[in-house]
């Protein structure tokens, strides 16, 4: 089991990379659901079953709908493909920031012990089902930083 996480931690990272490296629509939505589909089967092997499933649905939704929208736009008759000089160079100045940055921060980090999804002793609350009363108590500000975000890429992009 936990090959099959830390493969599926890579397929994230490699489609996060695939996307930030690739300025082609066709070529950056392939890394965005390899990214989501490794994402939610890494929540799927945490325990949390139906935020995956919700994310998948979401995510793929709008990721497709982002996508038919942006090609209608790019009308590129020659996208850039991975193997292009321009798009492997980003890929390698990505990979050297994430090495640097693990080095610099320490990889100790990463082997961080997390628990069950079920709660033990008196609760007897799933963490699954607690998810969005946490997120809109403990992630309001975070919440509201997003909504800002949203509204500067909304004016940006009407520009």
């Amino acid at each position: 089991m936990m090959e099959f996480v830390l493969f599926l931690g890579l397929c994230f990272v490699l489609g996060g990379l695939a996307v930030a490296s690739n300025p082609s629509p066709y070529y950056g939505v392939v890394g965005l659901v390899v990214a989501a589909v490794a994402g939610c089967g890494w929540l799927v092997s945490l325990g949390v079953s139906f935020v995956s499933l919700v994310l998948v649905m979401v995510y793929l939704g709008g990721m497709l709908v982002v996508f038919v929208y942006s090609v209608s736009l790019a009308a590129d008759p020659y996208p850039e493909a991975w193997a292009d000089w321009g798009v492997v160079g980003y890929g390698f100045g990505m990979v050297l920031v994430i090495v640097v940055g693990l080095a610099v921060g320490g990889v100790s980090g990463l082997s961080v012990s997390v628990g069950t999804v079920n709660n033990g002793g008196l609760l007897s609350v799933r963490s699954d089902f607690s998810g969005v009363a946490a997120l809109y108590s403990d992630g309001v500000g975070l919440l509201l930083i997003g909504g800002w975000g949203l509204l500067l890429t909304l004016f940006v992009v009407l520009e």
